[in-house]
C-alpha cells in the first residue's frame, strides 16, 4: 500500500513529465484535425496520450481503431443466430476498445492492435453471456455430453447408445439423465425473425409459418365428413356402426361386439364383408383419395 508521501511524489513526477513534454514541444491535439493527426507518427501520439491523456486524442484513437471492432464483431456474428443484432455486438466492442485505450502501456512493447483485440472480443462475449438466458453450467454440461457423443460416434462408426455415453462420461444412469436433461435445454427464438424471403420480396416471419395444432382446419373437417358419408353410404345400421366404431372411435372387435350385442367372430366376419364391398365400390374413385400436390 503506497503511502501519502509516495503518492504525492508520483503525482509530482507525472506533473514534471507533462511540463517536460510541453517544454519539448508537445502536440496540441485540440487544434489539429483528423487528417493532420494521421500524418503524425502513431507512436508519438501514444506517448503524448500516456503523458497527457485528453478526450480529443482518445476520440481520435476510437475512430482510428473502429474497424477492429467491426472486424471482431463480424467474426463472432457469423456463428450466431439471426436474432442477434451485430450493432449490439459493436456497441459492446466499443467499450472494450475504450478500456484498451485507457489501459495500453507502451513499456510492454506490443502493437496496440495486438493488445486490444482480446479486450474487444472479451467485451463482446461478456455481452453475449448477459443476453443468454441459459446458465453457463448448463452450457458446460451440454458441451460435455456432445463431446463424449462425438468421440464415441467416431470410434464406433455409428450413433452411441445412452449407456455407452454414460460409460464414456463415467457417470451412473441417474446422473446421465440429469446431464442429458440439462443438455437438452429448449432454445428461445423470436417469432418476428425472418423465416425466408418470398417470391414477391415480402419477408415471411416465423409467426407466419408456425403450425397451430389447437385450431381445426375447416377444409380438413369437411373432407373428413364427406369421406365418412361416402364410405358409410349404402350400409346397414349395424355395418355403419362397425365402420365408425372401428376406424373413427378406434374400438376393438371385442368392444364393438359387446356394444352391438354380437360375437367377436361375427363382427370380424361382417367387417371383412364390408371391406370387400367398399373396395369394389371405391375402385373407380381411387383418384379422389390421392393427396393433392
Amino acid at each position: 500500500m503506497p503511502t501519502a508521501n509516495a503518492q504525492s511524489a508520483k503525482s509530482t513526477s507525472r506533473k514534471n513529465n507533462r511540463s517536460t513534454s510541453k517544454s519539448r514541444g508537445a502536440i496540441d491535439v485540440s487544434s489539429m484535425s483528423k487528417q493532420e493527426l494521421d500524418q503524425v507518427d502513431v507512436l508519438k501520439l501514444w506517448k503524448e496520450y500516456e503523458q497527457n491523456p485528453s478526450k480529443p486524442l482518445r476520440n481520435y484513437f476510437m475512430e482510428k481503431y473502429l474497424p477492429l471492432v467491426r472486424y471482431n464483431a463480424e467474426r463472432i456474428y457469423a456463428r450466431l443466430p439471426d436474432e442477434v443484432d451485430i450493432e449490439d455486438l459493436m456497441s459492446a466492442g466499443l467499450f472494450g476498445l475504450m478500456d484498451a485505450i485507457d489501459a495500453f502501456d507502451l513499456e510492454r512493447q506490443v502493437k496496440f492492435e495486438t493488445y486490444c483485440a482480446p479486450r474487444i472480443r472479451g467485451a463482446i462475449l461478456d455481452e453475449l453471456r448477459s443476453m443468454d438466458w441459459v446458465p453457463r453450467l448448463v452450457r458446460h454440461r451440454s458441451a460435455k455430453v456432445d463431446a463424449a457423443r462425438n468421440r464415441l460416434s467416431m470410434k464406433l462408426g455409428r450413433q452411441p447408445t445412452q449407456d455407452e455415453v454414460a460409460k464414456q462420461l463415467g457417470v451412473d444412469d441417474e446422473e446421465y439423465k440429469k446431464l442429458h436433461r440439462d443438455s437438452s435445454a429448449v432454445g428461445v427464438i423470436s417469432l418476428s425473425r425472418n423465416w425466408r424471403q418470398s417470391d414477391g420480396g415480402r419477408e415471411v416471419r416465423e409467426i407466419d409459418v408456425i403450425r397451430d395444432d389447437t385450431q381445426t382446419n375447416p377444409l380438413a373437417e369437411t373432407q373428413r365428413k364427406d369421406l365418412k358419408d361416402l364410405i358409410t353410404k349404402g350400409l346397414s345400421r349395424a355395418e355403419r356402426l362397425i365402420v365408425i366404431l372401428y376406424y373413427y372411435e378406434e374400438m376393438t372387435m371385442k368392444e364393438i361386439g359387446a356394444t352391438l350385442d354380437l360375437s367377436e367372430s361375427r363382427v370380424s366376419q361382417m367387417h371383412s364383408s364390408i371391406l370387400a364391398r367398399l373396395k369394389a365400390q371405391m375402385q373407380h374413385r381411387s383418384r379422389e383419395f390421392e393427396p393433392s400436390s
